[in-house]
């Protein structure tokens, strides 16, 4: 590997870092700091928003009905830093029912999780994040 790669991975490494740093201080302007202005974001179970406003949208939704934090993160960059994922658990409260889901008791859970990025001009160009929702469902249900 060339130095110029290993200070790409190095980089994207500690973008994605960076990025989950933020979201574990519920620092949502921070996070989107982390993107481009045409990110893509594909979350688990929903449709694609592409955008910084519809990103941070989704999050003011997510703040409303979740209290989450990142545990466990192991992050991978690829060789050219273009890529990167990220597995961890997350250990969450739901606050506040969310369309088409359980009711909301305050209820605790605690889900393994992943994330993929895509990285250009070295801001996140893509989020795409999966769990286990019917893992999520049993836990918050009972």
């Amino acid at each position: 590997m060339s130095d110029a790669e290993s200070k790409t991975r190095i980089k994207t490494a500690a973008l994605i870092r960076r990025y989950f740093d933020a979201f574990n201080a519920g620092d949502s302007d921070s996070m989107i700091s982390c993107l481009t202005d045409d990110v893509i974001h594909d979350v688990n179970q929903g449709e694609r928003r592409t955008g910084k406003d519809k990103f941070r949208a989704f999050n003011a939704r997510m703040t409303h009905h979740y209290q989450e934090r990142l545990e466990d993160i192991a992050v991978m960059v690829s060789k050219d830093g273009t890529r990167a994922a990220a597995e961890f658990n997350v250990k969450g409260k739901y606050l506040a029912t969310d369309s088409g889901l359980p009711q909301a008791q305050g209820q605790t859970y605690r889900l393994p999780a992943g994330t993929f990025f895509a990285i250009r001009d070295g801001k996140i160009a893509r989020v795409t994040t999966y769990y286990n929702l019917t893992d999520w469902i049993t836990q918050v249900t009972g």
